[in-house]
């Protein structure tokens, strides 16, 4: 305020003189001085954690971090954001604008973080990444984000497509297959990603179940499948292989179809199970659970939302309710139960 008011030259108070230059001065001078305050999400952990998100960002709508970081924050995280794309809207519309962040750009964000001792994290989550610079350059940061926490839980959607097309470029599936699935503790693929890293088709719940373990052999401890069509209904397979030398927990949870398409609800779907599996870690299907909850009561508001506004929701893809849902984020009402496989 004080710096605002001060003209060009010097300015009386109480018949004392100060030049802007010497206030300007004495303020660096005394920040420099100063040790910097405590972080008090390190200082004063919360007890679910502190969670580095590395996904795309659009100014309207809500996908990417923008669908990721709220609801990790409902649950109680401290969340810091990288938004790897800054766009105007999705990509859905019929243009956007924007810029792309590329990996020397995400490494000095990085080195900015690590030179004032704010690289703790507790979970590093990632989503969309474009090319296999950005990819390559994530490696280096879970890497790194271990050599600090070497407990750092990797949430990994390894966005790839869906219905089998591919969104991103080809030479991204290998790179995910050899490198990105073995580091990570999570995982959480649809069907088509899936069969692209496990080269094997998804037909069935047997299919489903067996896709799990090949990614389990690859290195996470916990898949989900978020989504394989079985006889027209929607299918979540969960799969928690807790000993390496013992058979994972498996479970299924059906999901009915919503007859819309929504954006951001992959985004959501991680976050959320990130949230909850991480208050319950030895429970993946009851976090499943809550996530799948959550989730559909947000779509079932979004859809009654459009309908509400004279909107035909066939008509094109829906952004989502998340903020007019948070109280089915914070406090989700479990009305899809998990069935364990025997």
């Amino acid at each position: 305020m004080l710096l605002r008011s001060l003209k060009l030259g010097t300015s009386s108070h109480s018949g004392i003189s100060i030049s802007r230059e010497t206030h300007i001065f004495r303020s660096r001078s005394l920040r420099n001085s100063e040790m910097a305050p405590p972080l008090l999400s390190l200082a004063l952990p919360s007890e679910t954690g502190r969670v580095l998100s590395i996904q795309s960002h659009t100014v309207q709508g809500y996908v990417g971090n923008k669908s990721a970081v709220f609801p990790l924050q409902l649950l109680g995280y401290d969340v810091d954001p990288i938004n790897s794309v800054q766009f105007s809207n999705h990509t859905g519309y019929p243009s956007f604008k924007g810029q792309v962040l590329n990996g020397q750009q995400l490494w000095e964000l990085i080195e900015g973080l690590e030179a004032n001792n704010l690289l703790y994290y507790t979970h590093l989550l990632t989503g969309y990444i474009g090319s296999v610079s950005f990819l390559n350059t994530i490696l280096e940061v879970v890497n790194k984000l271990r050599s600090i926490n070497p407990k750092l839980i990797y949430v990994c959607d390894p966005v790839l497509g869906d219905e089998g097309k591919l969104y991103v470029p080809p030479e991204l599936v290998s790179v995910y297959r050899e490198k990105v699935v073995p580091v990570a503790s999570m995982l959480t693929p649809n069907q088509f990603e899936a069969e692209q890293l496990t080269g094997f088709r998804i037909g069935s719940e047997r299919d489903g179940r067996e896709a799990c373990n090949i990614l389990h052999a690859a290195g996470p401890s916990k898949v989900v499948i978020t989504s394989i069509v079985i006889d027209g209904s929607l299918h979540l397979i969960g799969s928690h292989k807790k000993e390496k030398d013992q058979s994972p927990e498996q479970f299924k949870i059906v999901i009915p179809k919503i007859p819309a398409y929504f954006t951001g609800t992959g985004d959501l779907m991680t976050s959320l199970l990130l949230g909850w599996s991480n208050k319950y870690p030895d429970n993946l299907d009851k976090a499943a659970e809550l996530a799948v909850s959550s989730l559909q009561a947000l779509l079932q508001r979004t859809l009654n939302d459009y309908r509400s506004a004279g909107y035909d929701p066939q008509s094109s893809s829906l952004e989502i309710r998340l903020i007019q849902s948070q109280d089915n984020i914070r406090n989700p009402q479990v009305a899809f139960k998990a069935e364990k496989f025997n």
